[in-house]
């Protein structure tokens, strides 16, 4: 099993009513000291705040004062991780929608950091901090894209088709369909995680599925995210859209990618990484990085190496 270097600390709070699970590493000593830069760790989706403690491990190993000058602060995005009821597996709202995410950055921001913050984010997470730079271009210091791609773009013509979908897959779940199979042990959650990732080791694997999953009173694990997840978001991407959010973004933006093109790995060819590229394009103030022999959990694969980038880029 994997040991974390540097431990973290757990807070719940509410946003808007909804409950939040916030993951901070940060130093006591410093707490009481001068004010630190806040940090936000944005997680992807099917994901959980810790799984950031890689990259936190890291970059304390190469920074020791690391906890002295920053906070770092981790949610799990409601509907993920600890954000969401003690069995959901059993219950879930009818969808998930984007917007819901920016209004849970925003309140985040006004608890963790009412003046301004770093976001680093990873692909679900990553969106979410370009499209509130956007929006809230005054919050943000500045903004590390980990693999945040976005989605490909759709037409006006999609929407019934789409809409159909995700009627039929709500109906699907009326009925008892599960679209999130529970597993026989923590050991099959690390494999399954494994499976998603061949670079992530075994101790590393199953120190995540402990936060990935949780058991029931029958010892069946499940994943700690809603089955609503798993249906169609019936809201179509418009790439114009968030293009426009990006021209407004004013913070120094770095758009870090992985050597494994995940992008085309994932999509077939229905977004590519030269389409990528030129969205990036609108962003007025935007770098990109390479994180060579890494995947789309390069945070993972390559702590180190991110480390690096994250240093020069954050000073």
């Amino acid at each position: 099993m994997y040991h974390e270097k540097i431990a973290s600390r757990s807070e719940s709070i509410t946003l808007d009513g909804y409950p939040c699970h916030v993951r901070i590493w940060d130093d006591a000593d410093a707490r009481a000291g001068a004010p630190r830069t806040p940090v936000l760790l944005l997680h992807g989706w099917m994901d959980v705040g810790a799984s950031w403690q890689f990259l936190v491990d890291a970059w304390a190993q190469q920074q020791p004062a690391l906890l002295q000058h920053y906070r770092l602060i981790a949610p799990d995005w409601r509907g993920f991780g600890q954000s969401l009821p003690d069995a959901p597996w059993q219950a879930a709202p009818r969808s998930y929608f984007f917007p819901d995410y920016l209004a849970d950055l925003d309140c985040l921001l006004n608890h963790y950091a009412p003046s301004t913050a770093h976001l680093i984010g990873h692909s679900m997470g990553a969106n979410i901090a370009l499209m509130y730079a956007g929006v809230r271009p005054q919050r943000v210091r500045c903004l590390v894209a980990l693999e945040g791609f976005g989605l490909p773009a759709t037409q006006p013509s999609q929407a019934p088709t789409r809409y159909a979908q995700w009627l039929d897959e709500l109906a699907q779940q009326r009925e008892g369909a599960s679209l999130v199979k529970p597993y026989a042990s923590l050991e099959a959650v690390a494999q399954r995680l494994m499976r998603n990732n061949p670079r992530l080791p075994l101790p590393k694997a199953l120190w995540l599925a402990q936060h990935w999953a949780a058991p029931d009173a029958q010892g069946q694990w499940h994943i700690r995210a809603h089955a609503a997840h798993r249906i169609v978001n019936p809201q179509l991407y418009r790439v114009e859209e968030v293009l426009h959010l990006y021209r407004q973004i004013t913070a120094p933006v770095l758009a870090v990618e992985a050597s494994d093109d995940s992008l085309g790995l994932f999509w077939k060819g229905q977004l590519t990484l030269a389409e990528y590229h030129q969205r990036l394009t609108a962003i007025p103030q935007c770098q990109t990085a390479l994180i060579t022999d890494a995947g789309h959990m390069l945070h993972h694969d390559q702590p180190e190496q991110l480390v690096h980038w994250l240093e020069g880029f954050l000073r």
